[in-house]
């Protein structure tokens, strides 16, 4: 839908005619290949497939990308400001998605305040072995819940 804005921006707000070659040829080609590109490079990452979900990193970024692609479409007085900034975020979404990839694949692990958001890459002490003992060191332990 991204790359249509730009075509609907063009029939709404009348830019010059020389704009139309440069959307038709460049813009929304460039447009639909980078999210092409980047919407591959977010799912090959295991937390995205297996949360179903993006990092809020990923939410800064392509929102940041999305709102200034928009605001190109408008084609107003603020027009190159709005280009340049819209590439300069197009960059910056690709480099943090590489960046997310690699932190991914390297096994680094971003580190949260609540544990068991990410599983770490390594267990901090060994497994211990199972108890050996009869059956009569088996206690059930119950909990209680008062609100």
């Amino acid at each position: 839908m991204l790359p249509l804005w730009l075509l609907v921006g063009y029939m709404v707000f009348q830019a010059n005619v020389w704009t139309i070659l440069w959307l038709l040829f460049l813009a929304m080609p460039a447009v639909f290949i980078g999210q092409l590109i980047f919407t591959l490079m977010v799912r090959s990452r295991t937390s995205v497939r297996r949360n179903k979900a993006v990092s809020t990193l990923d939410i800064a970024a392509f929102g940041t990308w999305h709102v200034l692609t928009i605001l190109t479409g408008l084609y107003s007085e603020w027009f190159w400001l709005f280009l340049t900034l819209a590439i300069i975020a197009g960059i910056g979404v690709f480099v943090s998605c590489m960046w997310q990839l690699w932190q991914e694949a390297t096994g680094a692990r971003y580190e949260t305040p609540v544990d068991g958001v990410f599983p770490r890459a390594r267990p901090s002490a060994p497994p211990s072995a199972p108890p050996t003992g009869s059956a009569g060191d088996v206690f059930i332990v119950t909990e209680k819940h008062e609100f």
